[in-house]
């Protein structure tokens, strides 16, 4: 007999829990159910596929083979059914996008307009992720496009470069230096204390290394895990910050100072998992953004 789909599924969430009674709760029915139907598959592939003995329950060596296919194959069949369901007139589907968290403060509201004036029958699932996390859940399948940073990917990420991204002091209107229209040196930002993003986020290391470079150390009153927060703080006092310089165009009492040196530029890029199918929202929000950047003209 032939291991079912539910068999391959059952495995998965006792090695996921290395526990029986947590992979039951989860899954909805019994331990004593879950257990045969792992004896079941044991008896069917002719191994022993979990270790039983210890605290807890984990994979065999030959468990761990066994659960690497099997997760391909459950992520390969949900592929598969996508492409079934997907219409290629567009009148309806879903695109699973994420994107780093600076692209949520000026890019997301943009594209979103675009999609649902061309294609408003499809379904958007946006979530805000770091780098690293959207690569692995292209891998995993859990995304069908993701928005981040050229740069060394993991193996199996491919992108398209988009646009250049900038990064500048911004000041709200109570901030000296509001109405500043020649560049800021850079050494000079150790009189203004900063507002920036906390250490988790990739453009906070982008910015630290810049400083670090020129031997400059900046007053940091604020350290934030939000953007907004950040630009709420800005508006009212008198605080700078480093953000994209596309933020200021959407709010109007934020400011861009450039510096000099000016902060490197960054590439973005729209990731995607290589030879992954790739459904006709995907495809239509690819041809999306590509337009957007050339008609922004900050095309790569």
């Amino acid at each position: 007999m032939a291991p079912e789909l539910r068999h391959l599924r059952y495995l998965l969430a006792v090695a996921e829990h290395a526990s029986f009674t947590r992979a039951a709760e989860e899954l909805h029915i019994s331990q004593p159910t879950l257990s045969q139907q792992i004896k079941q598959l044991e008896r069917t592939v002719g191994v022993q596929l979990l270790d039983r003995t210890g605290r807890s329950v984990r994979l065999t060596d030959a468990g761990a083979v066994y659960a690497r296919h099997a997760r391909r194959a459950l992520r390969d069949l949900a592929a598969a059914e996508r492409a079934v369901l997907d219409v290629h007139d567009l009148s309806t589907g879903t695109l699973r996008l994420a994107m780093t968290p600076t692209f949520t403060a000026y890019l997301i509201g943009p594209l979103t307009e675009l999609l649902y004036a061309r294609h408003p029958g499809i379904s958007l699932d946006v979530k805000e992720l770091t780098q690293d996390q959207i690569e692995n859940a292209l891998l995993a399948d859990a995304l069908d496009l993701g928005i981040a940073f050229s740069g060394p990917h993991l193996p199996g990420i491919t992108g398209i470069e988009l646009f250049t991204e900038t990064l500048g002091l911004v000041v709200g209107t109570p901030h000296p230096q509001a109405g500043r229209t020649g560049p800021l040196p850079l050494a000079e930002l150790a009189d203004h204390p900063l507002a920036l993003l906390s250490g988790d986020f990739v453009t906070r290391a982008h910015i630290d290394a810049h400083f670090a470079a020129h031997r400059v150390r900046p007053r940091i009153a604020v350290e934030a895990n939000s953007i907004n927060a950040l630009t709420e703080i800005v508006q009212r006092a008198p605080l700078a910050t480093v953000l994209p310089d596309a933020i200021t165009h959407t709010h109007a009492h934020l400011h861009p100072v450039p510096l000099e040196p000016a902060l490197p530029p960054r590439t973005v890029t729209l990731l995607r998992r290589e030879s992954s199918y790739q459904s006709a929202a995907a495809r239509a929000f690819t041809a999306l953004v590509r337009e957007w950047s050339a008609a922004a003209g900050t095309e790569a």
